[in-house]
């Protein structure tokens, strides 16, 4: 080891005593410091590794263990129960840069999803899905020179964490946002073509502000964002929810395209999504689980892998009934020339969803289907198509997809850039792909996006409380403070209402 890392690990852990950290609930355990850390290389060879057990500052019911078998050094922590138990390991930093954060971890009972927050803010989201001690690593976080706390925080709890690796990362270079002009659908309209253009063009030099809002432009979301900052969103987000036969059977009447429609007559950019009620036959509708939730699993008893097998024809033919309901409404906006941003089956792989339940082979059959059904035998081809399945293993395959999309709720008034999923994703595709926050409760802070390269192409916040109070005009700020907004709303990077080019007749930069 040559002097600079010395003097590196010397500082290191002068102040991990300073701070209190190789304690247990802050008092006792001290011995061991030293053969808790190992720091190796600098700059781009830079690695740092903390045995968890010697040097993380623990609160809660957060205790060491040694009986499960893998771990490294002395032993591991476990008792992340609950909201109070926490594990923070506070470092020094040689210099600004990007890193992979490594929680090297063990679950109990299956897959498990835990906060990282560096400074008390939350930068990402650990995933571990087996018993043995396994690499999960948030790539590409940057860290300024100097001291941090480096934080792991319930979200569902339950692993054992047995180290915390550090090493340099490079960020995402240039050519990550240079993506095809092409839609995967060869046939799409010269409005759907021109747009996918123009996305491809602004993307990594531009963020397009998306809100989803159920009124569309005159709904109380958009009209409480131009109060606050004299500037509308870029794009509207809708839902075919209340289109849905089985909901329309109990009388809801869907809106959303009319909003559509009025809303890109106004030059805007319309995204629809679409909560499949499950048809009436699979639904309990109980006092407990309602007709209108049934595009819940827990409210639904469809089985799609018996219905994509062939074991459930008559469900088949239901769900066929049903996307035809929806390629009518469509069909309805690609004859007013308005092209969509179609996000369908969204959220798969958090099985809360009935389309998700059933594990990522059933779920990519009926994502095929519906494209096919859509693209071939309707003639729909005003479709953009967004894929936010949520994981990898649910990704149906490149020909399908112009836009990966990641839906991303951190907790309130969270705004860093969530650049460790936005460089995960770009793992997930075989070609470079469009990459999407489409729905978000907190805005991120556009200047983090750029800092850590990770540039979305678009965001959109959802409706209610994560923008506004009780459906009035008036801010909630539960989610979103003002200042945030406004800054968000006015960056010279991102992109509004007023500041979109006429995309009907958008040849390209």
């Amino acid at each position: 080891m040559n002097r600079l890392n010395i003097k590196i690990v010397s500082i290191m852990i002068m102040f991990i005593v300073l701070s209190g950290c190789g304690t247990e609930n802050g008092t006792g355990r001290q011995k061991g410091l030293s053969e808790g850390v190992k720091n190796t290389g600098s700059g781009e060879n830079f690695r740092l590794f903390l045995e968890a057990e010697d040097i993380a500052v623990t609160t809660g019911n957060v205790r060491v263990e040694n009986s499960h078998p893998g771990f490294s050094g002395n032993g591991y922590l476990t008792g992340i129960e609950d909201d109070d138990d926490t594990i923070t390991f506070t470092v020094f930093i040689p210099e600004d840069g990007f890193y992979n954060l490594n929680f090297i971890s063990s679950a109990y009972g299956g897959y498990k999803e835990n906060y990282v927050y560096i400074n008390d803010e939350q930068v990402g989201v650990i995933k571990i899905n087996g018993d043995d001690f396994q690499n999960s690593v948030l790539n590409g976080v940057f860290l300024p020179k100097g001291r941090q706390k480096i934080k792991l925080v319930k979200s569902w709890g339950w692993i054992r964490l047995d180290a915390l690796e550090i090493t340099s990362a490079s960020p995402p270079g240039d050519d990550v946002y240079k993506v095809s002009y092409e839609t995967v659908d060869p046939k799409a309209t010269k409005s759907t073509k021109r747009l996918k253009r123009y996305l491809a063009d602004v993307y990594g030099k531009y963020i397009i502000s998306g809100q989803y809002s159920e009124k569309g432009f005159n709904g109380p979301e958009f009209k409480a964002i131009y109060q606050a900052t004299g500037k509308y969103p870029a794009m509207l987000g809708l839902d075919f929810i209340d289109y849905t036969p089985s909901r329309a059977a109990y009388g809801s009447v869907g809106k959303s395209v009319e909003y559509a429609v009025e809303f890109s007559q106004k030059g805007g950019i319309v995204t629809f999504c679409w909560h499949w009620n499950a048809p009436e036959r699979y639904l309990y509708n109980t006092p407990d689980k309602p007709w209108w939730k049934g595009f819940y699993t827990e409210a639904t008893n469809i089985d799609l892998r018996a219905i994509m097998d062939g074991e459930d024809p008559e469900g088949y033919e239901l769900l066929i009934r049903d996307i035809d309901v929806i390629a009518q409404l469509l069909m309805r906006l690609q004859d007013a020339d308005v092209p969509v941003l179609w996000r369908p089956l969204h959220e798969a792989s958090g099985g809360w969803f009935w389309w998700g339940a059933s594990g990522p082979e059933p779920y990519k059959k009926l994502y095929k289907l519906l494209y096919d059904r859509l693209t071939n035998t309707h003639d729909i081809h005003n479709l953009i198509w967004v894929w936010n399945g949520q994981d990898p293993e649910w990704y149906p395959g490149d020909e399908y997809v112009d836009i990966v999309g990641i839906d991303i709720y951190p907790g309130e008034k969270v705004y860093s850039s969530q650049a460790p999923k936005f460089n995960e994703i770009l793992e997930w595709t075989g070609t470079r792909k469009i990459i999407a926050m489409t729905e978000n409760g907190c805005l991120f802070d556009p200047d983090l996006a750029f800092r850590d390269r990770t540039v979305w192409s678009y965001f959109g916040i959802w409706s209610g409380e994560f923008m506004v109070l009780n459906k009035t005009y008036t801010l909630s700020e539960k989610y979103n403070e003002k200042y945030m907004i406004n800054k968000v709303y006015n960056h010279e990077k991102v992109i509004t209402l007023d500041e979109l080019p006429d995309l009907k007749k958008y040849r390209g930069k």
